[in-house]
């Protein structure tokens, strides 16, 4: 069961994640932090995280242009972490009975909290035509509310009245055995769809190499440091004094330090190549992968 003051501090998150993403945009809008919170609050970190990322995996590839909504995966990782912590719900099919439709609903109220803020925009707009700076700086704050309760106000009705619902749905599909085996397999799947969405709008044509050599570099570091971990464990059990935890780490410190190399080198070529354009300016039009034209000098 939910505690009050989980559902306090999760509708607190909730407002404060979209406030962020929109102002300072520290991350702590995104899917994997707000697992990581929602987590925390629930007392299952684990949980938590391993929700928090499959989604963000989902969201890779997927952004807002303008005035665009896009699915809410955030407020989604913080009802599928709790109801998944307190329900006892797999993480998997949490994801996909509880997060999914959730981020899918939430376009909804993503609207109209954007259609809300254009009452303070109209406000400060008469505000700067006065110059009345205290007036501009009043209703920008005032302009956060709309937002805030665009996922705020959703969450906490969900936390507060939907448990015995969520409880309820998720026995009526695991009760349809080769149901909730799809939809736990669509779960696992998501974060695969992510990945691919984002490969669909990266240059991965122009750069196909750095593809091929992430995945090389990914796939021997993991089986190289796979096979120092299982000999750290043989030796742990041998040695009391040896401690294999921090071989665990290693996979991922090897691939952002190869990482950072490859962008310090392609950052360098790129600086060296605008040199070289600058003493020698050329008029040409350069064009994209989707044949657009990318120079607007034109």
């Amino acid at each position: 069961m939910i505690q009050w003051w989980q559902i306090v501090l999760l509708t607190l998150y909730s407002a404060y994640q979209i406030c962020d993403e929109l102002t300072v945009n520290t991350s702590a809008g995104s899917p994997v932090f707000a697992g990581f919170i929602a987590g925390l609050i629930m007392g299952d970190l684990q949980t938590g995280l391993w929700i928090g990322g499959s989604l963000q995996l989902m969201v890779l590839g997927v952004g807002t242009f303008g005035g665009a909504s896009r699915i809410d995966a955030t407020s989604g990782a913080v009802l599928a972490t709790a109801f998944s912590v307190a329900q006892g719900i797999k993480p998997e099919l949490a994801i996909s009975t509880i997060a999914v439709p959730v981020a899918a609903l939430m376009v909804y109220t993503d609207i109209l909290g954007r259609f809300s803020t254009t009452y303070f925009a109209h406000r400060i707009d008469s505000h700067v035509a006065q110059f009345n700076y205290k007036g501009i700086e009043r209703n920008y704050l005032l302009g956060a509310l709309p937002w805030a309760l665009s996922r705020a106000l959703p969450v906490f009705l969900a936390l507060a009245l939907g448990g015995g619902f969520v409880e309820m749905l998720v026995k009526g599909i695991q009760n349809v055995q080769w149901f909730a085996d799809g939809l736990t397999l669509a779960g696992k799947m998501l974060p695969g769809l992510g990945f691919a969405i984002l490969l669909h709008y990266l240059p991965v044509k122009r750069n196909w190499h750095y593809l091929a050599l992430g995945f090389a570099i990914t796939a021997i570091l993991t089986t190289i440091y796979t096979n120092l971990m299982t000999v750290g464990g043989a030796l742990a059990t041998v040695a009391k004094h040896f401690d294999a935890t921090p071989l665990k780490g290693l996979p991922m410190i090897g691939i952002a330090i190869i990482g950072a190399a490859l962008a310090t080198i392609h950052y360098k070529n790129g600086q060296h190549l605008a040199k070289l354009q600058a003493e020698q300016p050329v008029q040409t039009a350069t064009l994209s992968e989707s044949g657009e034209i990318e120079d607007d000098e034109l």
